[in-house]
């Protein structure tokens, strides 16, 4: 009976989030700030049964899917151009707000020790890689601060939980030693990044080596479990091991599925990451009733105030370390500042502002030991899950609903960079199809009047003429399964024309997809969805 209450819950909790997300689609406002919102005003509601989260759960369940396929949609050109700001949010940031934060604490915790205080701070030290995703895409940031915070929320997690960890372990035995605090950060990043690149590898065969559509889904469902369970064993980073195969797998993905597997793996995998997603999110809000019991009602003020002081700590030293790490680089380095003029201070003020925490902070808060090594209860655990959710109310409201309104004010500029990579990507890939079909001339299949049809079809491409060609369906099994062979040649032609340019760095990722998706729906159409690019 209990499982089956648990049921209930999960599928009101779903039937909620689905509401809740109409809603938000129609006050356009981002929809993990309704979803908070939400929780929050159900966790005031009598009678209501108290819904508490597990860390572990959080972290296994929820947490690699997001992560990879949040590094699935990164595009590896940008993040590499934009490699020096991500570290410099994803390290120093981190590190500058855990150091501040944990000086806030400890000034207003006179008890607490430092080792607790840094473990606070590296709680709450960074954004989430889900509410960067869904604010930043939804209200049109352009593209390369969107790039810059979803690099960032994806490699500052893995920096933050070392931190966290050690701290904890040092909070919990009374040690710490720096040296390997150090040394555990480099092992965790690069067994984690071998780790996420292994798997992978290994995941990419194994979408070679099989032929039916549900299975290769299935695979890339497992995926991410599997790096992140490889990587905790490893003791390694299982957030760069999730961050790392997402990537590798998006690099080769295109190659070794069939068009079909990648529609109906992609609406798979969008309606997981939504779910997901909005069940975590409407859960934080729910956990404010569960929190608040854990502290005497008399010291519930004083927590309000003290979290108040360290939501204003995160959000402020971020607003001064993000114009100090894209000024200063630039005056200390000349070619840089060549290479890479100065951004509008609207741009720097976007990134500098959109700082929400989510997930992970509440996780890793959640995840604190009762006891330390001694056996007595872990010092100021419940103020520090308190003072972690009420960063995550401050930052996700108040800066989330913040974001629309700044964003028309500063009135940012239209990336237009993509239409233009978009438009020079359907040139060469009906470029690459025409020479294709002078390829296949002479060849005893082939038939003359298809060949002439889809010359027509790309030539006014070329033209850009805004016309799909259709071709009418012949009488004869033969000749229709003649043109469905040249048809598939011509799109296995563009399709690798297009990795070919997404692979020298001409055109991003997210051209790749957009064109990419194009070609599958027509290779449905034609009836050869389940046929493989021809290498």
């Amino acid at each position: 009976m209990e499982a089956l209450h648990q049921l209930e819950i999960i599928i009101v909790l779903l039937a909620v989030v689905l509401a809740l997300t109409s809603v938000a689609r129609k006050v356009l406002i981002p929809y993990p700030i309704i979803l908070v919102i939400g929780g929050l005003v159900l966790g005031m509601v009598p009678g209501l049964p108290t819904v508490t989260l597990n860390p572990d759960l959080i972290f296994l369940v929820f947490l690699p899917p997001i992560l990879w396929a949040a590094a699935y949609f990164t595009s590896l050109r940008e993040f590499r151009e934009n490699l020096r700001p991500i570290s410099l949010l994803a390290i120093g940031l981190v590190l500058a707000t855990t150091a501040a934060v944990a000086v806030v604490a400890h000034a207003v915790f006179p008890g607490m020790s430092w080792a607790a205080a840094i473990a606070l701070g590296a709680i709450v030290s960074p954004p989430d890689a889900v509410a960067a995703t869904a604010i930043g895409k939804r209200l049109r940031i352009p593209r390369r601060i969107v790039t810059i915070l979803e690099g960032e929320s994806l490699v500052n997690d893995a920096t933050a939980l070392v931190l966290y960890r050690t701290a904890v372990g040092a909070a919990a035995s009374g040690t710490f030693v720096l040296n390997e605090t150090l040394l555990q950060f480099v092992f965790a990043a690069i067994v984690g990044v071998a780790i996420g690149i292994g798997v992978g590898m290994i995941t990419r065969w194994a979408l070679h080596v099989t032929e039916d559509s549900f299975t290769e889904i299935a695979i890339t469902l497992l995926a991410p479990y599997f790096a992140w369970v490889l990587g905790e064993l490893a003791h390694a980073s299982a957030v760069l091991a999730c961050v790392a195969g997402g990537i590798y797998l998006r690099q080769h993905f295109s190659e070794v599925v069939a068009p079909a597997t990648r529609i109906q793996g992609r609406a798979v995998w969008d309606l997981l990451v939504f779910m997901l997603n909005g069940v975590i999110f409407i859960l934080i809000g729910l956990q404010l009733g569960v929190l608040s019991e854990a502290v005497p009602s008399a010291r519930f003020g004083s927590l309000i105030i003290a979290g108040t002081l360290v939501s204003a700590t995160a959000i402020l030293v971020r607003l001064v370390w993000v114009p100090l790490a894209a000024a200063l680089p630039r005056l200390l380095s000349p070619s840089l500042r060549a290479r890479d003029p100065m951004p509008p201070w609207s741009y720097v003020f976007i990134v500098a502002w959109t700082g929400m925490r989510g997930i992970v902070t509440l996780a890793a808060a959640l995840a604190l030991p009762v006891t330390t090594a001694a056996g007595a209860p872990f010092p100021f655990r419940a103020e520090i899950i308190l003072i972690s959710f009420s960063v995550i109310l401050a930052t996700l409201v108040l800066q989330g609903l913040s974001l629309t309104p700044l964003i028309r004010a500063l009135r940012l500029e239209e990336d237009r960079g993509l239409e233009q990579e978009e438009m020079q990507a359907r040139e060469h890939a009906a470029t690459a199809a025409l020479a294709r079909l002078d390829g296949l001339t002479g060849e005893d299949w082939l038939m003359p009047d298809h060949a002439e049809r889809l010359r027509v079809h790309y030539g006014r491409r070329l033209e850009r003429f805004a016309r799909s060609g259709t071709v009418d369906e012949e009488c004869t099994v033969e000749a229709a399964e003649a043109f469905r062979r040249l048809r598939h040649e011509t799109m296995t032609a563009e399709r690798l024309a297009l990795i070919g340019l997404r692979n020298d760095g001409t055109i991003s990722d997210e051209v790749l997809h957009r064109l990419e998706h194009e070609l599958d729906v027509e290779a449905l159409r034609f009836g050869i969805g389940e046929r493989r690019a021809a290498t």
